[in-house]
């Protein structure tokens, strides 16, 4: 049954990817590989570790913003006093060590990007730091296959902003409404609307 599911939505996106597009790009965490449940472990894990328990659920609110952002939100909710950047270090090294490795592909959006390989210029636009990403997509078997990574930090300002895309479509060299972008968050569609680029939200297939 799920490899049917898996055929239909591959034959779906294939149908909702016709077009005059010349670039796509793709989402990692939540769109690529199927890893946001690790991800929520890991902030809550090390939020704990400094005595702020957080609802799991606001990861997902959130997808898509750099983990700083998302640190400096749950201080706003639960008024604590984490610091972001030591947050990020530690979460991603947890991550790397004990999550990374159990990644698997959303499979119908990791075929769609091998399908369009020489066909389309592609990229991966994430909140993630880069060499989480690259991990990652060396864990999905597609590295290499982008030809830009734009990851947090590497821009004035993350989802949902548009800078993340508008950068990305500046180093493939074409034009933000000849780029379709692939997401599963809130913020990585208003940042694509915001960069004058049409999306398609995974989760919603």
């Amino acid at each position: 049954m799920a490899n049917t599911t898996n055929n239909s939505k591959y034959e779906k996106l294939i149908l909702l990817t016709e077009g005059d597009f010349q670039a796509f790009l793709y989402d990692c965490d939540g769109t690529l590989a199927d890893n946001m449940g690790a991800h929520k472990k890991t902030y809550v894990h090390i939020a704990a570790q400094d005595g702020v328990l957080i609802d799991a659920a606001l990861v997902d609110e959130l997808a898509g913003w750099p983990v700083v952002k998302v640190v400096e939100e749950i201080n706003k909710r639960y008024n604590s006093t984490l610091d972001p950047i030591e947050f990020a270090h530690r979460r991603e090294e947890l991550f790397l060590e004990e999550y990374i490795d159990q990644t698997q592909p959303i499979d119908y959006v990791v075929n769609h990007l091998k399908a369009h390989v020489g066909k389309v210029k592609i990229a991966v636009v994430s909140g993630s730091q880069r060499s989480a990403v690259e991990r990652t997509l060396r864990v999905l078997g597609i590295a290499g296959l982008p030809e830009v990574l734009v990851c947090a930090g590497e821009t004035p300002h993350g989802k949902p902003y548009p800078d993340p895309f508008l950068a990305a479509a500046e180093k493939l060299g074409v034009a933000p409404e000849h780029c379709l972008v692939f997401e599963d968050g809130e913020a990585g569609t208003l940042a694509a609307e915001a960069a004058g680029m049409r999306w398609i939200r995974i989760d919603k297939i």
